[in-house]
C-alpha cells in the first residue's frame, strides 16, 4: 500500500491528540477518549471514556483567546485523571486501610486523590516562586548592583533565567529512570500519531520510522508560553510605574493574572502551527521542537504497541474492522463536573494479547522514514486537541 504525505491527507491532521502516562498512553479524538497500559505481567489494559468538552457543549466559547484558555483547563482535568488511572491500571487493585475508607466514607475521595491535590496546590505554589516571583527578584539585586540597566535588559534578563529553570527542570527529571521510560511512551505517542498522520499502515514497523517531534506537542505549548511571558515582561516594564514594578508581590499578582492571555495566544499559535509549514513557522516551532529532544526519547515496539491500540480505540470510525472490547475490563467514569459522559459501557475481560504486530520493513516505511529524516516536524501528534505531553 502506497503511503500518502501528510500534504495528501489535510483531513486526518490534528483529528487526535495524547499524552504519555505510567506504562502507558491516552489518545483522544473528539469524545472518545483511550487509555492504554501495559501491565507488569506484559498484558495490556484497555479503557475507554467519553469526554464532552465544553467547548461543544456551549459554543460561545469557541471564540479565539477564550478557546484556548478552556482547552487548557480541560486538559489539566482530563491529564490528572487519565494519569491516577493509568496509576491504578499498572498497580492493580490495592487493598484500602482504615484511613483509606474513612476518606472515602467521610470526604467522598479517596487518599490518592487528596495527595494528589495538595501536590497540585504545591507545585503551583512552586511555581509561581521558580518562574515569576525569583526571576523578578533577582534581575532587580542585578540591575540595581551593576547601578541599573535599560528595561528592555532587565525583562530579557528575567526571560532567559525563566528559560533556564525550565530547560535545566526538563533535564534533571529526564535522568530518572521512570521519568525517562515515560518520555519514551511520549516518543511513541508522537510515532504512531506521525504514521497516521502521513497516512501509511499503523503498525509498529511504520510508526517507527517516524519522527518523534510535533509543534502540537505540550512541550512546545509550554516553550510558547514562556516566551510570550518573555516578551509581555519586557512591554510591562515600560507599561507599569516603577512604583508597581519595585513591589515584587503585586507584580507577581499582575503576571498571574495576564497568564489566561498568555495561554490563549499560545493556544491559537500551536494550533496554527500544527496545520502549516510555512518557513516562519518553520522558525517559531523549531525552539519547541529542540526541547522535545529532552520530553520524547525513541521507545521500543512495545510501547509503540501500546500508542497504537490506544490510537485505534480513540477513532473507532477510520479502524471499524479493530474490535477493542477484548482489551478492556471495566469502565470507569470520569470526573463528574467538567464535560463527562454519565453513561458507560460494560467490557467483557481482556485477553492480554496485542492486537497489533510488527511488520517487515515496507516501501511506506521507507519513505516514511527518509521524510522524517528531513524534516523534523514530519507527521506527529495534534496535541492541541488532546493533551500533549
Amino acid at each position: 500500500m502506497a503511503k500518502k504525505s501528510t500534504a495528501e491527507c489535510p483531513a486526518r491532521l490534528g483529528r487526535v491528540g495524547g499524552g504519555a502516562l505510567i506504562e502507558g498512553v491516552m489518545m483522544r479524538s473528539g469524545e472518545n477518549v483511550a487509555v492504554v497500559c501495559r501491565r507488569e505481567d506484559g498484558s495490556l489494559r484497555l479503557v475507554r471514556e467519553k469526554y464532552v468538552s465544553l467547548r461543544k457543549r456551549h459554543p460561545w466559547l469557541n471564540i479565539p483567546i477564550l478557546r484556548g484558555v478552556i482547552n487548557f483547563i480541560e486538559m489539566l482535568v482530563l491529564s490528572m485523571h487519565t494519569l491516577n488511572l493509568s496509576a491504578k491500571v499498572y498497580g492493580g487493585e490495592i487493598e484500602e486501610g482504615r484511613f483509606e475508607r474513612w476518606c472515602k466514607t467521610h470526604l467522598g475521595v479517596d487518599l490518592y486523590g487528596i495527595v494528589t491535590f495538595i501536590a497540585g496546590v504545591l507545585g503551583v505554589f512552586l511555581a509561581v516562586a521558580l518562574y515569576i516571583y525569583l526571576p523578578k527578584l533577582i534581575s532587580g539585586w542585578i540591575g540595581a548592583a551593576v547601578g541599573g540597566m535599560p528595561l528592555w535588559l532587565e525583562g530579557v534578563l528575567e526571560g532567559g533565567m525563566k528559560l533556564l529553570i525550565f530547560i535545566l527542570y526538563i533535564w534533571a527529571v529526564s535522568l530518572i529512570p521512570d521519568i525517562r521510560r515515560t518520555f519514551q511512551y511520549h516518543g511513541a505517542e508522537h510515532k504512531s500519531i506521525a504514521c497516521f498522520e502521513a497516512g501509511a499502515p499503523l503498525t509498529p514497523g511504520n510508526a517507527k520510522g517516524c519522527s518523534r517531534f510535533h509543534p502540537r506537542c505540550g512541550t512546545s505549548f509550554m516553550f510558547v508560553m514562556i516566551l510570550l511571558g518573555i516578551l509581555l515582561g519586557i512591554a510591562l516594564r515600560y507599561i507599569l510605574p516603577a512604583e508597581i514594578r519595585s513591589i515584587h508581590w503585586l507584580y507577581t499578582l499582575i503576571r498571574l493574572l495576564l497568564i489566561p492571555l498568555i495561554v490563549g495566544v499560545g493556544f491559537e499559535f500551536i494550533m496554527y502551527a500544527g496545520k502549516h509549514s510555512g518557513p516562519i513557522v518553520r522558525l517559531l516551532s523549531a525552539p519547541g521542537l529542540w526541547m522535545q529532544r529532552l520530553t520524547t526519547r525513541e521507545p521500543d515496539e512495545g510501547m509503540l504497541e501500546v500508542a497504537i491500540l490506544s490510537l485505534k480505540s480513540a477513532l473507532p470510525e477510520e479502524f471499524p474492522e479493530f474490535d477493542p472490547t477484548i482489551y478492556e475490563e471495566k469502565e470507569e467514569k470520569l470526573p463528574t463536573g467538567n464535560g463527562a459522559s454519565d453513561t458507560t459501557e460494560p467490557a467483557p475481560e481482556m485477553d492480554g494479547a496485542a492486537a497489533v504486530t510488527p511488520v517487515e520493513k515496507s516501501e511506506a516505511e521507507t519513505e516514511v522514514a527518509a521524510r522524517a529524516e528531513d524534516d523534523p516536524a514530519f507527521g506527529t501528534h495534534g496535541a492541541a486537541s488532546g493533551t500533549g505531553a
